[in-house]
């Protein structure tokens, strides 16, 4: 294969990665989900690692509404290696019924990529989190510690779903 050819083929891999919408294959996502009661802010528990938020401490999204019907996202991190806190806006919009659990995320123009809630306790105090792929996944909790019996069950789930928990970055937190 020639290597325009080859640069071409990895260029729309990761395009197609880059853009999906939709929960890894045989995951489920919450129902019945309350996007009302899901605002606020939510601690980084754990994390697989990635690019655009290595080495980040103190990690927090906060999720609020938008006029358009979607959700404004900020994610904010302290960089340990530059000493100074960074900071990312998007939107979030669901990809069906608001009920469903599933949303697509944009922090770069017109990309969207897939975040789909697949563990929310009842009183929305902790949440799994994958993206469009077994690569993504995050633990959040509205409280900077979560119970050690809490992160077991949450470790537990995404095991099941087939995420390699052995990877999941556990985030400094104050």
């Amino acid at each position: 294969m020639s290597p325009w050819k080859m640069l071409t083929a990895a260029v729309g891999s990761l395009l197609s990665v880059a853009c999906s919408t939709t929960p890894p294959d045989n995951v489920r996502v919450v129902e019945n989900f309350q996007s009302e009661r899901y605002l606020g802010q939510w601690y980084e528990i754990a994390r697989l690692d990635h690019r655009f938020e290595r080495g980040l401490e103190q990690v927090t999204a906060t999720y609020s509404p938008r006029e358009d019907g979607g959700l404004k996202v900020v994610n904010r991190g302290f960089n340990t290696q530059k000493q100074r806190w960074q900071e990312s806006t998007g939107k979030a919009y669901f990809t069906g019924d608001p009920q469903r659990a599933s949303l697509k995320v944009s922090f770069f123009g017109p990309f969207y990529g897939g975040y789909n809630v697949i563990a929310l306790d009842e009183n929305y105090r902790y949440a799994l989190v994958c993206g469009p792929n077994r690569s993504y996944l995050w633990i959040l909790s509205r409280t900077p510690q979560l119970d050690a019996a809490v992160k077991e069950e949450l470790v537990q789930k995404a095991r099941e779903n087939g995420f390699e928990v052995n990877a999941l970055i556990w985030v400094k937190q104050r």
